[in-house]
Protein backbone atom coordinates (compact mmCIF):
# COMPACT_ATOMS: atom_id res chain seq x y z
CA UNK A 1 0.00 0.00 0.00
CA UNK A 2 3.08 2.16 0.70
CA UNK A 3 4.34 1.88 -2.72
CA UNK A 4 1.08 3.02 -4.42
CA UNK A 5 1.33 5.95 -2.05
CA UNK A 6 4.47 6.79 -3.28
CA UNK A 7 3.54 6.48 -6.64
CA UNK A 8 0.63 9.02 -6.42
CA UNK A 9 3.01 11.06 -4.48
CA UNK A 10 5.75 11.01 -7.66
CA UNK A 11 3.06 10.81 -10.44
CA UNK A 12 -0.14 12.29 -9.10
CA UNK A 13 -2.62 12.72 -11.56
CA UNK A 14 -1.33 10.07 -14.05
CA UNK A 15 -1.11 7.34 -11.62
CA UNK A 16 -5.11 8.10 -10.46
CA UNK A 17 -6.44 8.12 -13.86
CA UNK A 18 -4.30 4.80 -14.93
CA UNK A 19 -5.23 2.95 -11.94
CA UNK A 20 -8.91 3.68 -11.63
CA UNK A 21 -9.49 2.79 -15.44
CA UNK A 22 -7.87 -0.81 -14.67
CA UNK A 23 -9.78 -1.27 -11.55
CA UNK A 24 -13.06 -0.35 -13.51
CA UNK A 25 -11.20 -3.47 -15.87
CA UNK A 26 -11.63 -5.45 -13.24
CA UNK A 27 -8.32 -5.62 -11.03
CA UNK A 28 -8.40 -5.27 -7.27
CA UNK A 29 -6.81 -2.24 -6.68
CA UNK A 30 -7.75 -0.23 -3.60
CA UNK A 31 -9.69 2.92 -5.30
CA UNK A 32 -11.33 4.70 -2.34
CA UNK A 33 -8.03 4.18 -0.82
CA UNK A 34 -6.31 6.28 -3.36
CA UNK A 35 -9.07 8.66 -3.59
CA UNK A 36 -9.42 9.60 -0.41
CA UNK A 37 -5.03 10.41 0.32
CA UNK A 38 -5.31 12.21 -3.15
CA UNK A 39 -8.47 13.91 -1.15
CA UNK A 40 -5.55 14.32 1.42
CA UNK A 41 -2.85 15.91 -1.02
CA UNK A 42 -5.75 18.09 -1.75
CA UNK A 43 -5.77 19.17 1.59
CA UNK A 44 -1.97 19.82 1.83
CA UNK A 45 -2.21 22.32 -1.30
CA UNK A 46 -0.06 19.65 -3.78
CA UNK A 47 -2.79 18.38 -6.13
CA UNK A 48 -6.28 20.29 -6.94
CA UNK A 49 -9.63 19.57 -6.38
CA UNK A 50 -11.26 19.70 -9.46
CA UNK A 51 -8.95 18.14 -11.48
CA UNK A 52 -8.42 15.48 -9.11
CA UNK A 53 -12.04 14.54 -9.37
CA UNK A 54 -11.61 15.43 -13.31
CA UNK A 55 -8.83 12.68 -13.61
CA UNK A 56 -10.41 10.33 -11.50
CA UNK A 57 -13.57 10.58 -13.13
CA UNK A 58 -12.31 9.97 -16.56
CA UNK A 59 -10.20 6.95 -15.36
CA UNK A 60 -13.49 5.73 -14.24
CA UNK A 61 -15.32 6.40 -17.19
CA UNK A 62 -12.70 4.99 -19.54
CA UNK A 63 -12.33 1.49 -17.67
CA UNK A 64 -15.82 1.27 -17.64
CA UNK A 65 -16.75 2.15 -21.38
CA UNK A 66 -14.15 -0.45 -21.87
CA UNK A 67 -15.94 -2.92 -19.83
CA UNK A 68 -18.91 -2.12 -21.61
CA UNK A 69 -17.79 -2.77 -25.36
CA UNK A 70 -16.21 -5.57 -24.64
CA UNK A 71 -18.98 -7.40 -23.11
CA UNK A 72 -21.18 -5.83 -26.20
CA UNK A 73 -18.46 -6.97 -28.57
CA UNK A 74 -17.57 -10.04 -27.47
CA UNK A 75 -20.66 -11.55 -25.91
CA UNK A 76 -22.02 -14.01 -23.60
CA UNK A 77 -20.37 -17.33 -25.43
CA UNK A 78 -17.07 -15.55 -24.69
CA UNK A 79 -17.32 -15.10 -21.11
CA UNK A 80 -18.92 -18.64 -20.63
CA UNK A 81 -15.60 -20.03 -22.52
CA UNK A 82 -13.17 -17.74 -20.70
CA UNK A 83 -14.87 -15.68 -17.73
CA UNK A 84 -12.95 -17.64 -15.19
CA UNK A 85 -10.18 -15.92 -15.93
CA UNK A 86 -11.95 -12.28 -14.97
CA UNK A 87 -14.30 -14.20 -12.10
CA UNK A 88 -17.17 -14.01 -13.87
CA UNK A 89 -17.76 -18.13 -14.66
CA UNK A 90 -20.76 -19.73 -15.90
CA UNK A 91 -22.53 -20.07 -12.68
CA UNK A 92 -21.71 -16.52 -11.80
CA UNK A 93 -22.61 -15.61 -15.28
CA UNK A 94 -25.76 -17.10 -16.09
CA UNK A 95 -27.14 -16.08 -12.21
CA UNK A 96 -25.91 -12.67 -12.28
CA UNK A 97 -27.17 -11.73 -16.37
CA UNK A 98 -30.95 -12.90 -14.98
CA UNK A 99 -30.92 -10.56 -12.46
CA UNK A 100 -28.48 -7.85 -14.06
CA UNK A 101 -31.44 -7.40 -17.08
CA UNK A 102 -33.99 -6.39 -14.64
CA UNK A 103 -32.11 -4.03 -12.61
CA UNK A 104 -28.80 -3.08 -14.22
CA UNK A 105 -29.78 0.03 -15.39
CA UNK A 106 -30.68 0.72 -11.53
CA UNK A 107 -27.59 -0.64 -10.09
CA UNK A 108 -25.20 1.20 -12.72
CA UNK A 109 -25.16 4.55 -10.54
CA UNK A 110 -24.36 2.96 -7.06
CA UNK A 111 -22.75 0.04 -8.21
CA UNK A 112 -19.08 2.00 -7.62
CA UNK A 113 -19.55 2.03 -4.21
CA UNK A 114 -19.94 -2.02 -3.28
CA UNK A 115 -16.41 -4.02 -4.05
CA UNK A 116 -16.66 -6.79 -6.39
CA UNK A 117 -19.83 -5.42 -7.71
CA UNK A 118 -18.47 -2.31 -9.72
CA UNK A 119 -16.18 -4.53 -11.56
CA UNK A 120 -18.62 -6.41 -13.61
CA UNK A 121 -21.10 -3.91 -14.12
CA UNK A 122 -19.48 -2.65 -17.11
CA UNK A 123 -19.13 -5.96 -18.98
CA UNK A 124 -22.82 -7.20 -17.75
CA UNK A 125 -24.32 -3.89 -19.32
CA UNK A 126 -22.88 -4.97 -22.76
CA UNK A 127 -23.20 -8.51 -22.04
CA UNK A 128 -27.19 -7.59 -21.30
CA UNK A 129 -27.51 -4.88 -24.49
CA UNK A 130 -28.54 -2.05 -22.28
CA UNK A 131 -28.41 0.85 -24.51
CA UNK A 132 -25.14 2.41 -24.53
CA UNK A 133 -27.19 5.92 -23.74
CA UNK A 134 -28.78 4.60 -21.07
CA UNK A 135 -25.36 2.87 -19.37
CA UNK A 136 -23.75 6.19 -20.42
CA UNK A 137 -26.40 8.15 -18.51
CA UNK A 138 -25.82 6.40 -15.24
CA UNK A 139 -22.59 4.91 -15.14
CA UNK A 140 -20.95 8.57 -15.75
CA UNK A 141 -22.86 10.21 -12.99
CA UNK A 142 -22.19 7.24 -10.69
CA UNK A 143 -18.70 7.81 -11.24
CA UNK A 144 -18.98 11.66 -10.99
CA UNK A 145 -20.45 10.79 -7.42
CA UNK A 146 -17.90 7.81 -6.04
CA UNK A 147 -15.08 9.99 -7.35
CA UNK A 148 -16.23 13.12 -5.55
CA UNK A 149 -17.42 11.49 -2.63
CA UNK A 150 -13.90 9.87 -1.21
CA UNK A 151 -12.01 12.56 -2.87
CA UNK A 152 -13.80 15.18 -0.70
CA UNK A 153 -13.86 13.16 2.09
CA UNK A 154 -9.71 13.05 1.97
CA UNK A 155 -9.59 16.65 1.98
CA UNK A 156 -12.54 17.05 4.84
CA UNK A 157 -10.46 14.86 6.80
CA UNK A 158 -6.92 16.21 6.64
CA UNK A 159 -4.73 14.17 8.44
CA UNK A 160 -6.78 11.69 9.72
CA UNK A 161 -7.83 10.43 6.45
CA UNK A 162 -5.57 7.22 7.27
CA UNK A 163 -7.12 6.73 10.99
CA UNK A 164 -10.81 7.15 9.52
CA UNK A 165 -10.33 5.47 5.97
CA UNK A 166 -11.17 1.90 6.96
CA UNK A 167 -14.39 3.21 8.69
CA UNK A 168 -15.53 5.42 5.40
CA UNK A 169 -15.12 2.21 3.56
CA UNK A 170 -17.22 0.34 6.12
CA UNK A 171 -19.79 2.25 6.03
CA UNK A 172 -20.08 3.07 1.92
CA UNK A 173 -20.32 -0.75 1.56
CA UNK A 174 -23.19 -0.31 4.09
CA UNK A 175 -24.88 2.28 2.01
CA UNK A 176 -24.09 0.20 -1.49
CA UNK A 177 -25.41 -2.96 0.39
CA UNK A 178 -28.68 -1.20 1.56
CA UNK A 179 -28.99 -0.08 -1.87
CA UNK A 180 -28.74 -3.66 -3.28
CA UNK A 181 -30.89 -5.04 -0.76
CA UNK A 182 -34.39 -2.62 -2.39
CA UNK A 183 -32.98 -3.63 -5.47
CA UNK A 184 -33.39 -7.61 -4.74
CA UNK A 185 -36.32 -6.89 -2.87
CA UNK A 186 -38.11 -5.43 -5.47
CA UNK A 187 -37.14 -8.27 -7.84
CA UNK A 188 -38.48 -10.89 -5.77
CA UNK A 189 -41.93 -9.18 -5.49
CA UNK A 190 -42.13 -8.08 -9.40
CA UNK A 191 -40.64 -12.18 -9.69
CA UNK A 192 -43.83 -13.54 -8.10
CA UNK A 193 -45.90 -10.33 -9.02
CA UNK A 194 -48.46 -12.77 -10.34
CA UNK A 195 -49.02 -15.31 -7.80
CA UNK A 196 -49.82 -12.66 -4.99
CA UNK A 197 -52.13 -10.65 -7.77
CA UNK A 198 -53.77 -14.36 -8.18
CA UNK A 199 -54.46 -14.82 -5.16
CA UNK A 200 -55.28 -11.47 -3.58
CA UNK A 201 -58.05 -11.60 -6.83
CA UNK A 202 -59.44 -14.99 -5.14
CA UNK A 203 -59.63 -13.69 -2.01
CA UNK A 204 -61.27 -11.01 -2.82
CA UNK A 205 -63.56 -11.94 -5.32
CA UNK A 206 -66.48 -9.24 -4.50
CA UNK A 207 -64.21 -6.04 -4.47
CA UNK A 208 -64.28 -6.12 -8.58
CA UNK A 209 -65.64 -2.84 -8.33
CA UNK A 210 -62.57 -1.33 -6.70
CA UNK A 211 -60.08 -3.61 -7.76
CA UNK A 212 -57.99 -0.80 -9.64
CA UNK A 213 -57.66 1.32 -6.44
CA UNK A 214 -56.80 -2.29 -4.78
CA UNK A 215 -54.18 -3.20 -6.79
CA UNK A 216 -52.96 0.44 -6.16
CA UNK A 217 -52.90 -0.39 -2.44
CA UNK A 218 -51.32 -3.83 -2.28
CA UNK A 219 -48.83 -2.30 -4.08
CA UNK A 220 -48.05 0.28 -2.16
CA UNK A 221 -48.85 -1.92 1.03
CA UNK A 222 -46.09 -4.84 -0.54
CA UNK A 223 -43.44 -1.70 -0.80
CA UNK A 224 -43.87 -0.34 2.30
CA UNK A 225 -43.60 -3.98 4.01
CA UNK A 226 -40.79 -4.33 1.98
CA UNK A 227 -39.24 -0.85 3.61
CA UNK A 228 -40.73 -1.80 6.64
CA UNK A 229 -38.06 -5.25 6.95
CA UNK A 230 -35.08 -3.22 5.77
CA UNK A 231 -35.73 -0.78 8.82
CA UNK A 232 -36.13 -3.84 11.13
CA UNK A 233 -32.92 -4.79 10.07
CA UNK A 234 -31.32 -1.29 11.01
CA UNK A 235 -33.12 -1.19 14.15
CA UNK A 236 -31.64 -4.31 15.27
CA UNK A 237 -28.41 -3.09 14.20
CA UNK A 238 -28.45 0.14 15.68
CA UNK A 239 -29.88 -1.44 19.07
CA UNK A 240 -26.96 -3.68 19.00
CA UNK A 241 -24.64 -1.30 18.59
CA UNK A 242 -25.86 1.06 20.97
CA UNK A 243 -25.80 -2.40 23.29
CA UNK A 244 -21.82 -2.77 22.47
CA UNK A 245 -20.58 0.88 22.83
CA UNK A 246 -19.57 0.69 18.89
CA UNK A 247 -21.12 4.40 18.04
CA UNK A 248 -17.86 6.12 18.99
CA UNK A 249 -15.74 6.48 15.69
CA UNK A 250 -19.17 6.87 13.62
CA UNK A 251 -19.49 10.08 15.93
CA UNK A 252 -16.03 10.95 15.59
CA UNK A 253 -16.18 10.47 11.43
CA UNK A 254 -19.66 12.44 11.37
CA UNK A 255 -18.51 15.15 13.77
CA UNK A 256 -15.34 15.98 12.25
CA UNK A 257 -16.95 16.54 8.95
CA UNK A 258 -19.76 18.13 9.70
CA UNK A 259 -17.94 20.73 11.06
CA UNK A 260 -15.28 20.80 8.48
CA UNK A 261 -18.05 21.38 5.88
CA UNK A 262 -20.06 23.70 7.60
CA UNK A 263 -18.58 26.90 8.92
CA UNK A 264 -20.21 28.86 11.99
CA UNK A 265 -21.71 31.63 9.16
CA UNK A 266 -24.58 28.78 8.66
CA UNK A 267 -25.33 29.06 12.83
CA UNK A 268 -28.98 31.15 11.65
CA UNK A 269 -29.77 28.77 8.79
CA UNK A 270 -29.20 26.13 11.10
CA UNK A 271 -31.30 27.74 14.52
CA UNK A 272 -34.26 27.85 11.64
CA UNK A 273 -33.79 24.43 10.58
CA UNK A 274 -33.94 23.22 13.94
CA UNK A 275 -37.45 24.89 14.62
CA UNK A 276 -39.00 22.56 11.83
CA UNK A 277 -38.94 19.82 13.78
CA UNK A 278 -40.52 20.73 17.18
CA UNK A 279 -44.09 21.12 18.31
CA UNK A 280 -44.57 24.86 17.54
CA UNK A 281 -44.14 24.19 13.35
CA UNK A 282 -45.50 20.87 13.18
CA UNK A 283 -48.48 21.17 14.66
CA UNK A 284 -49.85 24.21 12.31
CA UNK A 285 -47.99 22.35 9.12
CA UNK A 286 -50.06 19.58 10.19
CA UNK A 287 -53.30 21.28 9.98
CA UNK A 288 -52.31 23.10 6.17
CA UNK A 289 -51.58 19.55 5.16
CA UNK A 290 -54.78 17.91 6.66
CA UNK A 291 -56.76 21.13 4.64
CA UNK A 292 -55.10 20.39 1.52
CA UNK A 293 -55.64 16.81 1.19
CA UNK A 294 -59.10 16.27 2.43
CA UNK A 295 -60.98 19.21 0.55
CA UNK A 296 -62.44 16.14 -1.98
CA UNK A 297 -61.03 13.41 0.09
CA UNK A 298 -63.75 10.70 1.11
CA UNK A 299 -62.25 9.06 4.00
CA UNK A 300 -61.32 12.53 5.64
CA UNK A 301 -61.63 11.19 8.99
CA UNK A 302 -59.72 7.78 8.54
CA UNK A 303 -56.51 10.16 7.26
CA UNK A 304 -57.36 13.18 9.80
CA UNK A 305 -57.22 10.46 12.67
CA UNK A 306 -53.61 8.86 11.69
CA UNK A 307 -52.16 12.64 11.23
CA UNK A 308 -52.66 12.76 14.97
CA UNK A 309 -51.50 9.55 15.63
CA UNK A 310 -48.87 10.24 13.65
CA UNK A 311 -47.42 13.11 15.09
CA UNK A 312 -48.61 13.16 18.68
CA UNK A 313 -48.09 9.66 19.07
CA UNK A 314 -44.47 10.64 17.56
CA UNK A 315 -44.07 12.48 20.05
CA UNK A 316 -44.43 9.99 23.33
CA UNK A 317 -42.94 7.44 21.56
CA UNK A 318 -39.59 9.54 20.38
CA UNK A 319 -39.89 10.77 24.30
CA UNK A 320 -40.30 7.40 25.96
CA UNK A 321 -37.36 5.70 23.50
CA UNK A 322 -35.44 8.10 25.05
CA UNK A 323 -36.73 7.80 28.77
CA UNK A 324 -35.22 4.03 27.97
CA UNK A 325 -32.26 4.11 26.69
CA UNK A 326 -30.95 6.94 28.87
CA UNK A 327 -28.07 7.89 27.01
CA UNK A 328 -27.51 11.63 27.72
CA UNK A 329 -25.90 14.19 24.89
CA UNK A 330 -22.81 16.02 24.82
CA UNK A 331 -24.33 18.72 26.59
CA UNK A 332 -25.31 15.90 29.65
CA UNK A 333 -27.02 19.27 31.49
CA UNK A 334 -30.19 21.16 29.98
CA UNK A 335 -31.25 24.94 30.90
CA UNK A 336 -32.67 23.64 34.16
CA UNK A 337 -30.32 21.73 35.23
CA UNK A 338 -31.73 18.55 34.29
CA UNK A 339 -29.96 15.42 32.38
CA UNK A 340 -31.00 15.62 28.73
CA UNK A 341 -30.87 12.41 26.94
CA UNK A 342 -30.88 12.46 23.31
CA UNK A 343 -30.76 8.93 22.22
CA UNK A 344 -32.80 8.73 19.72
CA UNK A 345 -32.57 12.18 18.59
CA UNK A 346 -35.95 13.59 18.67
CA UNK A 347 -35.36 16.14 15.76
CA UNK A 348 -34.48 13.29 13.10
CA UNK A 349 -37.57 11.46 14.65
CA UNK A 350 -40.19 13.76 14.11
CA UNK A 351 -38.71 15.66 11.07
CA UNK A 352 -38.78 12.26 9.51
CA UNK A 353 -41.88 11.10 10.65
CA UNK A 354 -44.01 14.24 10.73
CA UNK A 355 -43.07 15.93 7.19
CA UNK A 356 -42.55 11.93 6.00
CA UNK A 357 -46.47 11.06 6.81
CA UNK A 358 -47.28 14.75 5.11
CA UNK A 359 -45.80 13.94 1.59
CA UNK A 360 -47.03 10.56 2.00
CA UNK A 361 -51.28 12.29 1.94
CA UNK A 362 -49.77 14.63 -0.79
CA UNK A 363 -48.58 12.22 -3.08
CA UNK A 364 -51.52 10.40 -2.99
CA UNK A 365 -53.74 13.47 -3.31
CA UNK A 366 -52.21 15.68 -5.61
CA UNK A 367 -52.38 15.36 -9.39
CA UNK A 368 -49.41 18.21 -10.11
CA UNK A 369 -46.57 16.05 -10.27
CA UNK A 370 -44.59 19.15 -9.72
CA UNK A 371 -46.40 19.93 -6.93
CA UNK A 372 -45.35 16.74 -5.51
CA UNK A 373 -41.92 16.37 -6.41
CA UNK A 374 -41.33 19.82 -4.48
CA UNK A 375 -42.99 18.66 -1.32
CA UNK A 376 -40.35 15.14 -1.67
CA UNK A 377 -37.30 17.85 -2.37
CA UNK A 378 -38.48 20.05 0.69
CA UNK A 379 -38.97 16.79 2.77
CA UNK A 380 -35.50 15.51 1.93
CA UNK A 381 -33.97 18.82 2.85
CA UNK A 382 -35.86 19.35 6.15
CA UNK A 383 -34.87 15.90 7.41
CA UNK A 384 -31.12 16.04 6.15
CA UNK A 385 -30.67 19.51 8.03
CA UNK A 386 -32.74 18.55 11.07
CA UNK A 387 -30.24 15.71 11.63
CA UNK A 388 -27.32 18.05 10.95
CA UNK A 389 -28.70 21.18 12.48
CA UNK A 390 -28.16 19.31 16.88
CA UNK A 391 -24.14 18.20 15.58
CA UNK A 392 -23.53 21.34 14.41
CA UNK A 393 -24.10 22.78 17.69
CA UNK A 394 -22.71 19.95 19.44
CA UNK A 395 -26.10 19.52 21.37
CA UNK A 396 -26.22 16.06 20.13
CA UNK A 397 -23.81 12.64 18.50
CA UNK A 398 -24.66 11.67 15.19
CA UNK A 399 -25.44 8.21 16.51
CA UNK A 400 -28.14 9.81 17.86
CA UNK A 401 -29.60 10.99 14.68
CA UNK A 402 -28.79 8.04 12.92
CA UNK A 403 -31.25 6.09 15.58
CA UNK A 404 -33.87 8.89 15.09
CA UNK A 405 -33.79 8.43 11.34
CA UNK A 406 -34.09 4.63 11.93
CA UNK A 407 -36.81 4.84 14.83
CA UNK A 408 -38.38 7.44 13.19
CA UNK A 409 -38.42 5.42 9.88
CA UNK A 410 -40.30 1.96 11.50
CA UNK A 411 -42.83 4.29 12.79
CA UNK A 412 -43.67 6.01 9.96
CA UNK A 413 -44.02 2.75 7.73
CA UNK A 414 -45.91 1.75 10.51
CA UNK A 415 -48.13 4.40 10.24
CA UNK A 416 -48.60 4.85 6.51
CA UNK A 417 -49.31 0.77 6.43
CA UNK A 418 -52.38 1.38 8.85
CA UNK A 419 -53.92 3.80 7.01
CA UNK A 420 -53.64 1.94 4.03
CA UNK A 421 -55.12 -1.40 5.38
CA UNK A 422 -57.83 0.81 7.15
CA UNK A 423 -58.91 2.50 3.83
CA UNK A 424 -58.97 -0.89 1.99
CA UNK A 425 -61.11 -2.44 4.87
CA UNK A 426 -63.27 0.90 4.08
CA UNK A 427 -63.60 0.44 0.46
CA UNK A 428 -64.21 -3.61 1.06
CA UNK A 429 -67.30 -2.53 3.35
CA UNK A 430 -68.54 -0.33 0.96
CA UNK A 431 -68.78 -2.48 -1.70
CA UNK A 432 -70.11 -5.25 0.46
CA UNK A 433 -72.57 -3.34 2.11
Amino acid sequence: MQAVLELVNHYGYFILFAALLVELLGAPLPGEFMMTYCGYLVYEGRLNFLASVLTAAAGVITGITISYFAGSKLGVEFFRKYGSNFHLGPEKLESTSCWFKSYGKRLLMVAYFIPGVRHITGYFSGITEISYKRFALNAYIGAFIWTSTFIFLGKALGPNWSKFHAELKRYSIILGIFIFLILVIMYSYKKHKAEVIEFAQRSLNKAVLILKSMRRIRAVIAALSAALMIFIVLLAGVIQDYMAHEFEKLDTIAAYLINAVFTRGWSDFMAAVGLLSSMKVLFPVALMTVLLVIKKNKYKYLEITFTISTVLGGEAVQYILRQLFRRSGPAALDLTGSIKYTFPSAAAFMSLTAYGFFTFLIIRHSKKVWFRSIAVILTVIICLFSGVSPIFFGSQYPSDIYAGYVFGGVWLIINIISLELNGMLSKMKTVLS
